[in-house]
């Protein structure tokens, strides 16, 4: 009789919820890094200024702190494989939303997106911690490096597929609903492999012990300059590099490199920081590689523009796998990490919303990307800070 584990699942159902674990985490990213590239063909549409254009990076953010807290609450209600499912096809309609005529359907799909991928971003942990708990590290690598595939896939294709391709920028944004499709129906499966157990305290207990530790609010705080740096990277990197005098298929491609290394990052990271009982190590070395990589796109006299967005892309990359580890990592039980990855996740996303606004802020009142450049190097050495103090061996 073949061995079934905790969850009474066999290796086979495993390794096919695995699957559908990864057919969900690839449509984390491209509606977000598709938004890039195509900014300057929006602007022109639609004639919106920087500030408003960064909204659309910055939206989806806003809806991540949001929902992040309150995910918890649909878990108990309805079950992680039901709330995932959900999420999927409300990820489809943003999608499809969003690429509707009209200023006010760009919006709200983008608001939509945002809610439904909040949800895996939270859920997907704690199905780690609860159904992988021993291969944390090498499931989260493989989770966190098919989210950047899909958003390096994204990045690279989208201005090509809305120009070479003739489909416009609509077109080339409502292309992903496919993915979001078939996620929906891969997953379908997986909802009965999940069993409902009954939560062992409230929410509002939860989140109340949860909002008292200072190991909390230095992890999401970690997390959330983490992502203000990428959503940033994200959003306004192609524009950097036009405003420099490179074309804009050259800058889509760079977009493209830095979530292409990215995945490279999100891999190894993991894999190395969770084979370690302390990540302190690995968080410095990070944040060393991301600074210097940021003052050496600062100087465009250096060139080797390859280069540092790359080594950009590798960190961030990296780092984000990392955060999501550390969620894992200082979580108790699977009830404990879908709670912190939570609250973790939406002080995180929260404070990575400003960002791409404050990036687009900086740019329409002084038109100097240097100063951007500036203020992510300034955010580099405050997640030096707060990642040195969630790297130690302890549990929330």
């Amino acid at each position: 009789m073949e061995k079934l584990d905790e969850n009474g699942l066999n290796k086979a159902s495993r390794i096919l919820l695995l699957v559908g674990i990864l057919f969900v985490a690839i449509n984390l990213r491209p509606a977000l890094s598709s938004i890039g590239p195509l900014i300057d063909m929006i602007r022109l549409d639609l004639g919106l200024s920087e500030t408003l254009l960064g909204l659309l990076t910055t939206l989806p953010l806003i809806a991540f702190g949001v929902v992040s807290t309150i995910t918890p609450l649909f878990t108990k209600r309805f079950g992680i494989g039901n709330t995932l499912l959900g999420a999927m096809t409300l990820l489809t309609v943003g999608i499809l939303v969003r690429s509707l005529e009209g200023v006010f359907p760009l919006y709200l799909g983008t608001v939509l997106l945002g809610i439904a991928i909040a949800f895996g971003n939270v859920l997907i942990p704690a199905l780690i911690k609860r159904n992988f708990p021993h291969k944390a590290g090498i499931v989260t690598s493989l989770y966190s490096g098919i989210m950047s595939l899909g958003a390096a896939v994204a990045a690279g294709l989208s201005f090509p597929l809305a120009n070479e391709f003739n489909l416009g920028w609509r077109g080339s944004l409502s292309i992903w609903a496919v993915f979001a499709v078939l996620a929906f129906i891969i997953w379908i499966p997986n909802v009965k492999r999940i069993n409902r157990t009954p939560p062992r305290r409230s929410f509002a207990a939860a989140m109340k012990k949860l909002s008292g530790s200072i190991l909390v609010w230095r992890l999401a705080l970690y997390m959330g300059f983490q992502s203000m740096a990428f959503y940033v990277i994200l959003a306004w990197l192609p524009e950097i590099l036009i405003d420099r005098g490179f074309d804009p298929t050259y800058a889509g491609w760079m977009l493209s490199l830095s979530q292409a290394t990215g995945i490279v990052g999100a891999i190894l990271i993991p894999v190395w920081a969770g084979s370690r009982k302390d990540q302190r190590l690995v968080i410095v070395l990070l944040i060393l590689i991301e600074i210097i990589a940021f003052i050496g796109l600062m100087i465009p006299g250096l060139g080797l523009v390859e280069l540092w967005v790359g080594l950009i892309g590798m960190v961030l990359g990296g780092t984000f796998g990392l955060a999501l580890l550390l969620i894992v990592l200082r979580s108790k039980d699977a009830e404990t990490a879908a709670e912190l990855s939570g609250i973790v996740q939406s002080i995180g996303y929260l404070i990575a919303a400003t960002g791409p606004f404050i990036a687009g802020l900086i740019y329409d009142l002084t038109e100097v990307w240097n100063y951007v450049l500036a203020l992510l190097i300034v955010v580099s050495f405050i997640k030096l800070f707060m990642g040195v103090g969630v790297g130690k061996d302890r549990k929330v």
